[in-house]
């Protein structure tokens, strides 16, 4: 268990006003972000869908951000899924919503078929093992959606693949049981530098759209290009991003890492 869960009761569904009015600003102030991102880079509103990332943040808290407009969200943590999971089900039945639930952090293999039933996509599937240890522990005829994460930077601070690795990677991915690929992630390099930054998103892109058109089976739907987050979610979505992943800029900062 992380620490900060010692601290913190991510269950809980009780939310102040004044906290509320944060997090409504928060989307607005982000979602308009992205509208103008969209409309600078000549694209369609709608296009790009911004996913909600909710480390460290409460039901309640989160119940706030799907009010104010968000329809994806995403956990860091498996941990963290599973306090949150039964508050947010009821929340989003009482709602009457289905919210895409994705897991962007890593992903350890004691904890794949605990949160299995309630993760819609992976978006952190960064090696072939990890690939064959979630196929494996599928239901038969359940189907679950995964990215594959590649390290465009080159930093090792960052997990994910080598970009020269993942077109096989993605082929292999696409061609197992159970696993739907619907498209690609990465992190932006840690840079200030627009170029640098624009370069791994643009080589991404190029990436999946070259293994789109391979005539591979499985392939031609892995469409999805997760990338951009706060800092660098307007280089990304100039670069043909359809999911940006933004959490300080919708709840604020974290008071835990």
């Amino acid at each position: 268990m992380t620490a900060y869960m010692d601290h913190k009761n991510l269950a809980n569904t009780d939310i102040s006003d004044e906290r509320r009015r944060e997090i409504e600003d928060g989307v607005k102030v982000t979602l308009d972000r992205v509208h103008d991102a969209e409309h600078t880079a000549y694209r369609d509103e709608g296009s790009v869908t911004l996913l909600a990332a909710t480390k460290t943040r409460d039901v309640g808290e989160i119940l706030a951000a799907i009010d104010a407009g968000i329809r994806c969200i995403g956990e860091n943590r498996p941990q963290e899924v599973l306090a949150k999971a039964e508050g947010l089900i009821a929340g989003f039945t009482e709602r009457n919503l289905a919210i895409p639930f994705h897991m962007i952090g890593q992903l350890q293999a004691n904890k794949i078929s605990k949160i299995l039933p309630f993760i819609d996509t992976v978006e952190s599937v960064d090696s072939l093992k990890l690939a064959e240890r979630i196929a494996r522990r599928l239901d038969e005829h359940q189907t679950i959606g995964v990215l594959l994460e590649v390290n465009e930077s080159g930093e090792d601070s960052k997990s994910g693949c080598k970009p020269e690795e993942a077109e096989e990677l993605a082929y292999q991915i696409a061609a197992m049981p159970g696993l739907e690929l619907q498209g690609f992630m990465t992190i932006g390099t840690h840079v200030d530098d627009e170029k640098v930054v624009r370069s791994g998103f643009n080589h991404l892109r190029q990436l999946r759209d070259d293994i789109c058109a391979s005539g591979v089976e499985g392939t031609q739907g892995a469409q999805q290009l997760s990338m951009g987050m706060s800092a660098d979610m307007a280089w990304a979505i100039a670069e043909g991003a359809t999911i940006v992943r933004v959490g300080t800029g919708i709840f604020g900062q974290r008071a835990f890492i």
